[in-house]
């Protein structure tokens, strides 16, 4: 691989996202998803999404629907696909094309390109084995290209049934100008011999329906992960025996991990792998969308959160790394904080409310339960106060459910010890005075406000002393957001059942 001449997009753009329905959408297909739907849209194109399910027996249910609908959450959305067919172009399922592939296969078969291979299971072993032990590369040996009418109507006569192999030049080079990774170039001799391009089922191979796909669909530009590299020059070389124009290649950085500095998969237990865990997580699909934007592509100045649109308008093929996307949760942590201080509060509340009702999570299912949702006021009150402090929704929810069973709670109060317990004391007896003496509900922040500089002026307590008895009293905590925000959020019946059981505790302390 050389270094790269700048990338010149011109002309009509096509570009697609086909991914196998045998998995659920994961952060690697969403890697390729974006950067195709970026090109196309950046670039005044198409974008293209086809279902690659001629592998059915490893095709799961729901694989594609998981792909379509996360892809929707992120906010992709495709211009030609199953459910938006162009007549030119459809369909969309390769399963579906299979009687596209048969004239390019019947062409390779009568020009000699192509040849049905009868070899068995146990031939192939055993030809692996003997080049093993000669210490060669495992390779096809091509020993029924050229087969004689004979041996052919012998293994006919056996019933088995063959599958069909093309028939590589030796010493041929497959070349082209990657998009990211430069000039990239790989001989005929070194790419496992002649390989299948239709299996004994009659479903043709991946290597082989792709390109005719790509070609049929009018493909230009394909972007797509450096695990298919070495799948390209199978690809070229279905299209230079067929004599066909073959898209531009691009191929993205592989995801790491920053933690074990080894390549993401899914053994890797520290980092969510889907799609739709990061939407049960609570994570927003704006900041999953920015985060997945920075993995193998750097916009110029040192802006980090961009919406879609602005992505679009930012993207540039040329600013593609070659070099490994290194998964950063604590920088997704942080994008996606910096995305829920920016959402208005009833956004937010908006989108907890439907991961309530998905309840896909212990969090979920417990608001749900409990009913929390139907509270309004109180869900948009704990959004406000939890999120510049929340890295996920899922944290929001947690503190939902808190404030919710807060007078059931088991509160510590074990931070009293290092305060003046006679002080505190007096601190919540007055307090308690003045909430006994409220008639109201609920009282607004401004009132606590006005309540406590009551309490401080009539107890003599410092502030310290104030604000730290009644974040221990109300969260068991001495860190906790404003504290009059706090009471403002609990009934006034709620937060004298607290100051009874911290003033207990306090007097339990003073005992000792």
């Amino acid at each position: 691989m050389a270094e790269k001449n700048r990338v010149e997009v011109t002309g009509d753009v096509r570009v697609r996202y086909a991914p196998s329905p045998t998995g659920f959408l994961h952060i690697g297909n969403a890697q390729s998803a974006l950067f195709n739907y970026l090109f196309a849209k950046h670039y005044k194109g198409t974008w293209v999404l086809r279902i690659e399910d001629t592998d059915t027996k490893r095709n799961v249910e729901h694989g594609e629907e998981s792909q379509m609908e996360n892809l929707h959450w992120l906010g992709i959305d495709w211009d030609e696909g199953p459910d938006k067919p162009n007549p030119k172009y459809a369909p969309y399922h390769q399963i579906e094309r299979i009687d596209t592939y048969q004239k390019y296969i019947q062409q390779l078969l009568d020009e000699g390109i192509a040849y049905k291979d009868y070899a068995t299971e146990e031939d192939l072993e055993a030809m692996r084995e003997a080049q093993i032990a000669n210490h060669e590369a495992p390779h096809y040996d091509g020993r029924w290209y050229n087969a004689s009418e004979e041996e052919i109507a012998a293994a006919e006569a056996k019933g088995i049934k063959p599958s069909i192999r093309i028939h590589l030049p030796e010493n041929h080079i497959y070349a082209w100008d990657d998009m990211v990774k430069g000039r990239v170039e790989f001989n005929s001799d070194n790419l496992g011999g002649d390989f299948i391009i239709v299996k004994s089922n009659g479903i043709p191979t991946y290597n082989f329906a792709v390109a005719i796909d790509d070609y049929e669909m009018d493909i230009t530009h394909v972007l797509r992960g450096d695990d298919h590299i070495a799948n390209t020059p199978k690809q070229i070389a279905v299209y230079e025996a067929l004599g066909l124009k073959q898209p531009r290649f691009g191929h993205l950085s592989l995801i790491y991990s920053l933690t074990t500095g080894k390549k993401l998969s899914k053994r890797d237990k520290n980092t969510l792998q889907f799609i739709s865990q990061y939407r049960a997580n609570g994570y927003l699909s704006e900041a999953v969308l920015n985060f997945i934007a920075f993995l193998g592509w750097s916009p110029e100045g040192e802006e980090e959160i961009f919406s879609r649109e602005e992505l679009i308008k930012a993207y540039d093929v040329n600013r593609m790394s070659s070099s490994p996307a290194f998964f950063d949760q604590n920088k997704l942590d942080w994008i996606n904080a910096e995305y829920m201080k920016r959402l208005p509060v009833e956004e937010l509340a908006k989108r907890i409310g439907e991961l309530v009702e998905a309840a896909e999570t212990e969090e979920a299912n417990e608001l749900k339960q409990l009913g929390v949702m139907n509270d309004s006021a109180f869900v948009e009150k704990v959004v406000k106060l939890y999120r510049s402090e929340s890295k996920t929704l899922l944290d929001v929810m947690r503190k939902m459910i808190f404030m919710w069973t807060i007078d059931t709670a088991t509160l510590s109060y074990e931070d009293f010890e290092g305060f003046k317990l006679d002080v505190c004391h007096a601190v919540l007896t007055e307090l308690r005075k003045h909430l006994e003496a409220t008639e109201a509900e609920f009282l607004t922040a401004d009132e606590y406000n006005d309540m406590l500089g009551e309490v401080k002026k009539e107890t003599g307590a410092n502030a310290k002393h104030l604000y730290m008895t009644l974040n221990i009293a109300f969260t068991g905590s001495k860190s906790s957001p404003q504290i009059v925000d706090v009471m403002a959020v609990l009934p006034v019946r709620v937060l004298i059942h607290l100051v009874d059981k911290a003033t207990k505790a306090v007097e339990d302390q003073m005992a000792e």
